[in-house]
């Protein structure tokens, strides 16, 4: 049996309502008004091309926020594959900075194995990408409360981890 399809609101009434919603949270993610008015033209081009995989398991805006969120970090990462193209390569580290480096990000890799799945991906969306807790909680789907106890408790055990191992946080 067919799952029932939900529609999403004519197109013209979609982007009229929550085109400065989806605008504060592209600029919010990509950091720049002009990327941010892109990313936002770019996702209502694609949802008036084509079906939008709207499957009304939460209501329109949460869905059109994760959306949003999703295409503002895919546009982030296309971003800083750009630059990377762009720009001269830096003068190489000394071989014992690179040493140090890599052996500073093994062991904090290590001590980030040791906590839940759950609790490395809240550290990594605040810490390494600087999501406010309700965006974490709506792009990892979980209550706010949820985010805050597993970075809680995902910082404590990494730091446990990094001192057993006589390292400097």
């Amino acid at each position: 049996m067919d799952a029932a399809v939900i529609a999403l609101p004519p197109f013209a009434e979609l982007y009229r309502q929550y085109r400065t919603r989806a605008l504060a949270i592209a600029r919010r993610i990509v950091g720049d008004a002009d990327e941010a008015e892109d990313v936002v033209q770019d996702v209502f081009t694609r949802l008036a091309q084509r079906p939008s995989g709207f499957d009304g398991r939460s209501s329109c805006s949460t869905w059109l926020h994760r959306v949003m969120v999703n295409s503002s970090i895919n546009w982030l990462r296309a971003r800083r594959r750009r630059e990377r193209l762009q720009h001269e390569p830096e003068s190489p580290a000394s071989p014992e900075a690179q040493a140090v480096g890599s052996e500073m990000q093994r062991h904090f890799e290590e001590a980030l194995d040791k906590v839940s799945e759950q609790q490395r991906q809240v550290l990594w969306l605040r810490e390494m990408r600087g999501y406010s807790y309700p965006e974490i909680a709506a792009m990892l789907r979980i209550p706010e409360g949820t985010v805050k106890s597993a970075l809680h408790r995902g910082r404590q055990r990494a730091l446990a981890e990094l001192e057993e191992r006589g390292q400097q946080p």
